[in-house]
Formats: C-alpha cells, sequence, structure tokens
C-alpha cells in the first residue's frame, strides 16, 4: 500500500493518519464464495499451482498453501517443486504431474485484478491556549494558530481468486474471492489471506478442522 500525506500534520494529524493506516491494513473483504453442491468428496492430496508473474511471488503462495493444508491433514504439494518456471503455463505438464504424483485435486489461486481507492482528509485548524494577559500576546495568538492541510491518502487493493479443482474431471468444485490489501511478497498478509481461504474449505466441508 502507498499512502501520501502532508508532512506538516500536527500529532493530531499523525494519529489520526496512524488510525486510518492500521484500518486499512486491516480492511479485507471476501466478495463470493461457490460450491458444488453434487461434491461430496474431502480432497486428499492437492497439488498447489500459484499463477504469477514473478517467480518468488509464485513460491510464496504456494508454500503456505501447503503448509497450512498439510495442518489441516491433508497432503499436498507446490507445484514449483515439480515444474519448473518456464512449464508454469504448460497444462499438460501439469496434468502430467498430477496425475504422476497421485493429486486428486488442483488448486489454483492468482490474481484477477488491482484497484486504488483515494480518501480525501480536510485539513483542521488548531488553536493553542490562548495567553490573555496582555493585548500583545492576544493580538499575536489571533495570528499563531496553526492549520493542518489538507491531504489524500490512497489504499491499493487486490483481488485474488481461489479455485479448486476435482482432478480426475477437470471439474470446478470451489471458488473464492476476495479483496485484500496484499501488496508484492509481504509475507503476513499472504499468510492472512491463505488462511481465510483454508478457514472457509474448512467450512464448506473440503479439509479436516
Amino acid at each position: 500500500m502507498r499512502y501520501f500525506y502532508d508532512p506538516r500534520c500536527n500529532l493530531s494529524g499523525y494519529l489520526a493518519l496512524i488510525a486510518m493506516l492500521l484500518s486499512a491494513c486491516a480492511s479485507t473483504e471476501l466478495n463470493a464464495v461457490w460450491k458444488d453442491p453434487t461434491y461430496k468428496a474431502r480432497p486428499a492430496k492437492i497439488m498447489v499451482v500459484g499463477v504469477a508473474r514473478n517467480p518468488l511471488n509464485r513460491r510464496i503462495f504456494e508454500d503456505e498453501f501447503v503448509a497450512q493444508l498439510k495442518a489441516r491433514g491433508t497432503e499436498a504439494i507446490a507445484s514449483y517443486t515439480v515444474l519448473p518456471d518456464q512449464q508454469e503455463s504448460n497444462r499438460e505438464a501439469i496434468a502430467a504431474k498430477v496425475k504422476d504424483l497421485g493429486a486428486d485435486s488442483i488448486l489454483i489461486t492468482r490474481l484477477v485484478s488491482k484497484k486504488i481507492i483515494q480518501t480525501y482528509v480536510p485539513g483542521t485548524r488548531y488553536y493553542p491556549p490562548p495567553l490573555y494577559g496582555s493585548w500583545p500576546n492576544y493580538y499575536g495568538y489571533g495570528y499563531r494558530y496553526m492549520h493542518t492541510p489538507d491531504y489524500i491518502f490512497e489504499d491499493e487493493y487486490a483481488v485474488m481468486e481461489t479455485n479448486l479443482y476435482e482432478a480426475k474431471s477437470d471439474k470446478l468444485v470451489w471458488a473464492a474471492s476476495y479483496e485484500t490489501g496484499i501488496l508484492g511478497s509481504d509475507t503476513s498478509l499472504i499468510q492472512g489471506y491463505v488462511g481465510i481461504m483454508v478457514r472457509n474449505m474448512i467450512g464448506q466441508g473440503l479439509l479436516g478442522k
């Protein structure tokens, strides 16, 4: 996320900005969830595929999904460990590895889009304690009020999508879309995103608790 503000803001302005930043960082939204009502199985071995231009991001996402899936008792494989980056877009290569490794499901996660939301914060006036002891002090006070300038901060959000497919039929069995403050390879935000996906899969009966 990138934020812009005027550095001349006073203490109260900084405190307000910090509060908004914390709120923005925590602001996430589960946009949509779907599960095939006819799918009653529970995956036993999942191939995790992260679709990303940056190989590092692919590895971080896949490793985090694998770790959290295994923690719930479901075997999982990070695709980058068996498929080099140049084969990531090769569907035949992925299908062949899924079959060779005995995976019954494929989980694919990708960045769908990004958006920036701008918030305008109007300036405020702050008056220090007045000094009425003499007219020069009082007169000078009229010129000493402090003003916090207007500023704008920006929230950058990523819309992520994670889909689960049944390997033998290639059929989509579960899908979730999520709006989050993820940016780049921020590990803590990725862990949070993956955690929400995994908890939703648990709630849908796809994973053990």
